[in-house]
């Protein structure tokens, strides 16, 4: 629901409008967060209002901060605050082998496993017919032009994509344009559960994962 239709509907309760103008135009924004309803946009919205001036500044100049500074890498996509993110950027990761993925967070999941030390491609997304994604509204060129380009030092694509409908999808549709660049293809182990999302995987059962993927065919 929208902030007009809030104001419209009184959703934000009948005492809304003894709010002062500011406090009001906070609630609906902390409303508009996912998760978010109007009784804890209210509580977040006093907290703020009790917090003393310098963190509550700290709190508005970081999410400036994060607006102006963060981006995507230009090579995998992961979040950054420079051109290039920390682990393209690292000298020791092993460059033979890249894991994609659907979102940033995923990425995080796995990295935090410590059990993978190559290097990663976000994809932005899932193919979705419903939602109407088709391969040029994710990264999926930048991934198969990465693979032209680095003249045979990838050496194997792992797909660390959600076990879902949409994520399985993707994952055919990536092995076969892989395969036809002759790069070999796996996937993760299915230790992961069918319909869950990586984030809300544990370390053990993400590193298992990353041990047991299973090859998808490509490759000479």
């Amino acid at each position: 629901m929208s902030r007009e239709e809030r104001r419209q509907n009184g959703s934000s309760g009948k005492g809304a409008s003894a709010y002062p103008a500011p406090v009001r135009e906070l609630i609906e924004r902390f409303a508009e967060l996912p998760g978010i309803g109007v009784r804890s946009a209210e509580r977040l919205a006093f907290h703020v209002l009790k917090s003393d001036e310098p963190s509550a500044m700290a709190l508005a100049q970081a999410i400036a901060a994060v607006k102006k500074s963060v981006r995507h890498c230009n090579q995998c996509f992961n979040l950054s605050d420079s051109d290039v993110c920390s682990i393209c950027a690292d000298g020791s990761r092993d460059r033979s082998r890249v894991l994609v993925v659907e979102q940033p967070k995923d990425l995080i999941a796995l990295e935090q496993t410590g059990m993978y030390r190559g290097l990663y491609h976000v994809l932005m997304g899932r193919l979705s017919a419903l939602d109407g994604v088709g391969p040029e509204d994710l990264t999926i060129g930048a991934l198969l032009d990465r693979v032209r380009s680095s003249g045979g030092e990838i050496e194997e694509v792992v797909l660390g994509l959600n076990p879902t409908v949409e994520g399985d999808g993707t994952g055919l549709y990536l092995a076969q344009a892989l395969g036809e660049l002759g790069v070999p293809v796996s996937r993760l182990a299915r230790g992961l559960p069918s319909g869950g999302s990586l984030e809300y995987a544990n370390k053990a059962v993400l590193a298992d994962a990353i041990l047991g993927r299973q090859s998808m065919g490509g490759g000479g």
